[in-house]
C-alpha cells in the first residue's frame, strides 16, 4: 500500500519543514554568540625530533594565567607530563618544570585544572582549543622540552663533573609567552623567552642564550587566534564535562 501526500499539503509541509530548519539555526548560530576561545596551532618540526637520541614526540604543556589575581587555567598536557607516567619513574618534574612548579598543588577542579591531557601528538601539526570570557585577558604560557636532544653544553654524560643525564632530558625545557585579550579576530605570536631548569628541587627561569641549539627549532611554528566556537547542535565536550561531575 502506497502512501501519497495531498498535493494541498505539500507547500504546507515544505513550509513547516522549511521554519524548524531556520529556527534550529538561528538556535545553533545563536549558542556562539558572543562566546571567545583561544586557538592554539603549533607545528612541530620532525626532522629535530629525529636527531635527538629517542627520536619521541616532545612533551609540553599549554596553559593560561590571569595576569590580575595570578590564577591559571589548564588548556592541555601531554600524557605522561599529565598523568606521572615515566615509565617506572613516580614522577620528572625536570621535563617542564615550570609547568610542574606551577600546578604541583593543584586539584582537578573547574577553575584551575579545566585542561585536557593527552597523548603526545605524532603528527606534524597540534591544534587545541580553549573557551575564555569575551573580553578577557590572559597571559599564554607553552612550555615544551625534547628528550635526548643533547649538544655540546648538555651531554648525555659530563666528562668535566661525572655526571650523567639521570632522566634523558637533554636540552632544557624551553618557555613560551605572550599576552592576549579575547576579542574574535585577534592573532598572536608567542616569544620563547626563557629556558627553563629544575634545579635543588625547584625550577629556576634563564634567558635564552647559545647553549640552546636544536631545542630552538622543536616547535617552528605558532599561532594563537581569539575565533568564535563552530556552531555544533549538541556540544559534546560541555556533555562529557556534565558527565565526569556526575560521577565525582
Amino acid at each position: 500500500m502506497r502512501f501519497f501526500l495531498n498535493r494541498k499539503v505539500w507547500p504546507a509541509t515544505l513550509i513547516a519543514a522549511f521554519i524548524v530548519g531556520i529556527s534550529v539555526a538561528a538556535i545553533v548560530i545563536g549558542r556562539t554568540r558572543n562566546r571567545v576561545q583561544v586557538e592554539f596551532d603549533i607545528h612541530i618540526d620532525k626532522e629535530a625530533i629525529y636527531l635527538s637520541m629517542y627520536a619521541e614526540p616532545p612533551q609540553f604543556a599549554i596553559w593560561l594565567e590571569n595576569p590580575v589575581n595570578g590564577k591559571t587555567k589548564q588548556v592541555f598536557v601531554t600524557y605522561r607530563a599529565g598523568q606521572g607516567d615515566w615509565e617506572g619513574k613516580a614522577d620528572v618534574p625536570v621535563a617542564i618544570p615550570h609547568w610542574s612548579t606551577v600546578f604541583k598543588d593543584r586539584k582537578e577542579d573547574d577553575d584551575v585544572y579545566d585542561g585536557v591531557s593527552g597523548a603526545t601528538p605524532k603528527e606534524d601539526y597540534f591544534r587545541v582549543r580553549v573557551e575564555v570570557p569575551p573580553g578577557s585577558e590572559w597571559i599564554c604560557w607553552i612550555e615544551m622540552n625534547l628528550a635526548g636532544d643533547y649538544n655540546d653544553f648538555y651531554p648525555q654524560f659530563n666528562p668535566v663533573t661525572f655526571q650523567e643525564d639521570e632522566f634523558s632530558c637533554g636540552q632544557p625545557a624551553l618557555l613560551y609567552k605572550t599576552e592576549i585579550k579575547a576579542e574574535k579576530g585577534n592573532s598572536y605570536v608567542p616569544e620563547r623567552i626563557f629556558m627553563s631548569l629544575w634545579e635543588n628541587r625547584g625550577n629556576r627561569l634563564l634567558p635564552l642564550d647559545s647553549t640552546i641549539t636544536t631545542a630552538q627549532h622543536v616547535f617552528d611554528e605558532i599561532n594563537i587566534r581569539l575565533i568564535r566556537p563552530k556552531p555544533v547542535l549538541i556540544d559534546l565536550n560541555k556533555i562529557e564535562k556534565q558527565e565526569i561531575l556526575k560521577k565525582e
